[in-house]
């Protein structure tokens, strides 16, 4: 994982989307958590989990991202504790649940096909 030193904190953030529909604004149904990346951290973001998968690019330091699912993986170490599961961010995007606070050691999304 990359990693960059910095100070400062980062609280869980949600995002509500609105579309126009027929001239008024109408507040989408779907709620989006996201959840802050350690701070101080910049984190790799990996083809799949663990780290042998290549690298898609680094969340700077300051991200939040989204947990989709999750997937049990290779076992490493970060911020938040050692630990298998991985979450998955995007379309084929990855990084270790160790470096994301979202509150919990254990699953908090389904697991990925």
């Amino acid at each position: 994982m990359g990693v960059e030193e910095n100070t400062g904190t980062t609280d869980t953030v949600v995002t509500d989307g609105t579309a126009a529909g027929s001239g008024e604004a109408t507040a989408l149904a779907a709620r989006t958590v996201v959840y802050p990346v350690a701070p101080g951290y910049r984190v790799n973001v990996r083809r799949g989990p663990g780290t042998q998968y290549g690298i898609v690019r680094t969340l700077p330091v300051g991200s939040s991202v989204p947990v989709y699912c999750q997937k049990s993986g290779e076992r490493v170490s970060g911020p938040y504790g050692t630990s298998s599961i991985w979450n998955n961010i995007a379309s084929g995007e990855f990084v270790s649940d160790t470096y994301i606070r979202t509150g919990s050691d254990g699953y908090i999304a389904p697991r990925c096909d």
